[in-house]
């Protein structure tokens, strides 16, 4: 179990996220969340094969994570549970210094993450990047969450 701690440290301390799987479609999770963790200064790297060599969020999109030629912090999973596998292990074989793997809501890989664990790397799994940045430095306030006030009444 993640603590909120462990994920503000998370989240103060990652710069660099390669998102896996990321769509070119505006309405579609992976692109907002992407989009929202590039906008709160986090260097967005998108991986996706359908889309390799189109821009995004001021990056190339790359095909694989062997694609990407420099340090990333975390790795986001916006993947089925059942494509986790290969990619972490890709991520453990070209990032030696990757510190996070992240799983989208809804992905999860018991195998995949304790392998990942073993090398010491944190593994996150059906949680949101953005939701929890937003829960933990208050801006879902904005939103009218998490007002601390219980009521239908305005």
């Amino acid at each position: 179990m993640t603590t909120d701690t462990q994920l503000k440290h998370i989240l103060t301390t990652t710069r660099t996220i390669a998102v896996v799987g990321v769509s070119m479609n505006p309405v579609r999770p992976s692109y907002y969340v992407a989009r929202y963790l590039s906008l709160k200064g986090f260097t967005v790297l998108p991986v996706n094969p359908g889309h390799a060599g189109k821009s995004l969020f001021n990056a190339e999109v790359k095909a694989s994570l062997s694609d990407i030629d420099q340090p990333v912090d975390m790795v986001d999973i916006f993947r089925r549970s059942e494509a986790v596998p290969p990619i972490v292990d890709e991520a453990l074989d070209h990032f030696p210094d990757l510190k996070t793997i992240w799983m989208q809501i809804g992905v999860e890989h018991a195998q995949a993450a304790a392998k990942a664990d073993a090398r010491g790397v944190t593994v996150i799994q059906n949680r949101c990047p953005k939701i929890e940045y937003q829960r933990l430095f208050g801006e879902l306030r904005m939103g009218g969450f998490a007002t601390g006030v219980i009521s239908s009444k305005l």
